[in-house]
């Protein structure tokens, strides 16, 4: 004898709702701090030495040979937001030494950041070689059009490094080095349209180590970047700062 059955059919919502990617699962705590302090490229010093840092895990293309280890930690306060880099690396180099050059063929560290939770009015790339030179732009579209930022108001933005302006010879014995800088709100609102972050502002953000023209070439990443080559200019893929 034929018998009916009856079939209870639950919604698999969750199924219809697209899952994070990895890079948008990054997410660091932007600590507040009471007042300014002397940038000299103090990796240990207060406040940093109670503040978390953010490594550098991922990296593009091939797998490279040298790997250097790279840290990051980010602070702000009502004025500026303050960055420093501890990289322990090799094959160190920097030959640029004019704000707008390519430093990123340089032994260079790099903070790429939109000051809103999305892209959607553009991003800073501000990558920094080891000898404290900047490439400073604020990109509109990525790498099709974008301002850079004035002389004037690189001269604004403090920094301190631990090694010379110039280093040529490459460096090839293991070499820790530390770069360290202070940027303006100020600064950052004559480009992008934005309030300074208070507690509870989310930001988009990555950080890169690279060196093109060293002898050991790489890229990494902080947030991963689900691309087939080197390219640091895929917002799409920022993670997320939380000022706290």
């Amino acid at each position: 004898m034929f018998k009916w059955t009856t079939l209870i059919f639950v919604p698999l919502l969750a199924c219809n709702k697209p899952l994070p990617n990895q890079s948008e699962m990054m997410s660091y705590r932007v600590q507040k701090i009471p007042t300014s302090f002397k940038i000299d490229a103090q990796w240990d010093k207060a406040p940093w030495m109670s503040i978390e840092p953010l490594s550098l895990q991922h990296y593009m293309g091939d797998k490279p040979d040298h790997r250097p280890s790279v840290q990051a930690k980010v602070a702000y306060d009502d004025q500026a937001i303050y960055v420093i880099f501890r990289v322990e690396d090799q094959y160190v180099r920097a030959i640029r030494t004019k704000h707008q050059e390519g430093v990123f063929k340089d032994s260079c560290v790099e903070f790429f950041f939109s000051p809103e939770e999305h892209s959607n009015k553009g991003y800073f790339n501000l990558e920094m070689n080891c000898g404290g030179t900047m490439l400073f732009h604020h990109q509109l579209l990525p790498r099709k059009e974008n301002v850079k930022i004035s002389d004037d108001d690189i001269k604004k933005v403090e920094v301190a490094h631990s090694l010379p302006s110039l280093v040529d010879p490459e460096i090839q014995v293991p070499t820790t080095w530390t770069v360290e800088y202070r940027i303006p709100f100020k600064i950052l609102g004559k480009y992008h349209d934005m309030a300074p972050p208070v507690a509870g502002t989310i930001w988009r953000s990555n950080f890169y180590k690279c060196a093109d023209e060293s002898s050991h070439p790489h890229w990494l990443t902080w947030a991963p970047i689900d691309f087939p080559k080197p390219s640091f200019h895929i917002p799409e893929f920022f993670g997320t700062l939380r000022f706290m």
